[in-house]
């Protein structure tokens, strides 16, 4: 008999999450069951923290639930002749260091993964949030080449693989991001133009300064004051991909104005919501393309990897504040 570690959600958040509105809990697994129920015991290796916890927990968990989200977990025990012990599959069986699956919601990793590749890019750059870039770019935004590509939340785990996806492209990709050290970042992975919003003067300077000519595609993380400010600058009929809205995630009063209508008018813009499961049928595509990239080094990869299962709460905190580069990870 296995006990497992999860995290459940103590109490709603009310603003910022705070580490006590977390509970660490212990669960006695049951034994795999012999015959007809192909059962599998897997443990995870890497859990991911995602902004999109935030107010998918809201939407959908009751206090008392395990947290939602996703792991790479190694095969320790099988009954399914489809998986085989010590294979590495994806899992979205949330916070937890052991689980039972019946193999039916596993994403086995592509069989053409490199050895030397980190298994824990299935949770980036060659997973949710690459794919995140890639069809959101492709599909929503509809990127062209010669076309100025804008991204908010630039150093992040989406953000970093829009822009170096759009350089592929061959788009002029201009970020923002909230520190030096990103902004850094952000220019050693090749885009053209980047800034600190957290210390410009003028967003709204900052934006034209970038780019006189203005922007054809706009993909933002962010929302907000920056959105508000940002559309002024779009060019007549430019696409605005709505991926996160992580400035108001944690807001115990809503936001208000200014309004976007004026500006999509006049420019006759297009700006549409999306989430990445629309084209779940379209993974392996995007993944084969995103793990292509990598292997040949026009995509490049950064984690901040926090050690312990104990510190879920803690790496989840720190990635709303903006503390990670790139995606943010937990190593059990």
């Amino acid at each position: 008999m296995v006990t497992a570690k999860v995290w459940v959600l103590k109490k709603h958040f009310e603003g910022f999450p705070k580490t006590s509105d977390f509970d660490l809990k212990k669960i006695e697994l049951p034994n795999l069951k012999d015959g007809g129920e192909w059962k599998l015991l897997l443990e995870s290796v890497f859990l991911s923290v995602d902004p999109y916890m935030r107010p998918y927990s809201q939407r959908d968990m009751k206090e008392g639930d395990i947290m939602i989200g996703t792991q790479v977990a190694r095969i320790v025990e099988s009954n399914n002749p489809a998986f085989t012990v010590g294979a590495f599959v994806v899992a979205r069986s949330g916070w937890r260091t052991h689980f039972i699956s019946d193999g039916k919601d596993l994403q086995l990793l592509p069989s053409s993964w490199p050895e030397s590749l980190p298994k824990s890019l299935a949770l980036g750059t060659v997973g949710m949030p690459g794919l995140t870039a890639y069809f959101g770019l492709l599909e929503v935004c509809k990127m062209k080449l010669g076309d100025t590509v804008l991204v908010n939340a630039a150093a992040g785990a989406v953000g970093s693989v829009v822009g170096q996806l759009a350089k592929i492209g061959g788009c002029k990709v201009v970020g923002c991001a909230g520190s030096d050290y990103k902004v850094a970042y952000l220019k050693k992975i090749g885009f053209d133009e980047a800034f600190n919003y957290k210390t410009v003067v003028s967003l709204d300077e900052a934006l034209r300064k970038a780019s006189p000519d203005g922007y054809d595609c706009f993909f933002d993380n962010v929302g907000g004051e920056f959105t508000s400010i940002a559309i002024n600058h779009m060019k007549k009929y430019g696409r605005i991909a709505v991926c996160g809205a992580i400035s108001q995630y944690n807001d115990s009063v809503p936001q208000k104005g200014p309004y976007v209508q004026v500006p999509m008018i006049f420019k006759e813009l297009r700006m549409e919501g999306f989430i990445v499961t629309r084209w779940n049928n379209r993974w392996e595509e995007g993944l084969k393309a995103l793990l292509k990239w990598v292997v040949e080094g026009k995509v490049k990869c950064h984690e901040q990897v926090t050690e312990g299962f104990e510190n879920m709460p803690m790496a989840f905190i720190g990635m709303l504040k903006g503390e990670n580069l790139g995606k943010a990870i937990v190593k059990v």
